[in-house]
């Protein structure tokens, strides 16, 4: 049974930072793609970043370029997103997800098959 965990959510004030945590168990991702998504309240779920496992190619939203930092640790299974200068916009539930349907659709909140529980981020002005 496939199981993506997330931790690192929390409370912090504009300006300051926070590292996500997925951990995978279950199954490896070697193959595919894996990427965190967000929602906040009243809001569709939206991308915010996705990197393919193996190769490392990593891919964006316009809105967290240069501010966020999505990686991955082969040995442990394990996929990051490190979270600098927040802003009050980056609070959301955010979530990671694996294997999407297609690598062209890594943006698509719907193609991915596997979810985590999300993990609450509160950026404070």
């Amino acid at each position: 049974q496939v199981q993506l965990v997330e931790s690192g959510g929390g409370l912090v004030q504009a300006g300051g930072s926070l590292k996500l945590a997925c951990a995978a168990s279950g199954r490896t991702f070697s193959n595919t793609i894996m990427g965190w998504f967000r929602q906040a309240p009243g809001k569709e779920r939206e991308f915010v970043a996705a990197i393919r496992w193996s190769g490392g190619t990593t891919y964006y939203a316009d809105s967290v370029k240069g501010r966020f930092t999505i990686s991955r640790d082969n040995a442990k299974n394990t996929l990051y997103l490190q979270m600098n200068s927040l802003k009050p916009d980056d609070t959301a539930v955010y979530y990671c997800a694996a294997d999407p349907a297609g690598a062209y659709l890594l943006k698509r909140w719907n193609a991915y098959n596997y979810w985590g529980q999300g993990t609450q981020v509160t950026v404070s002005s």
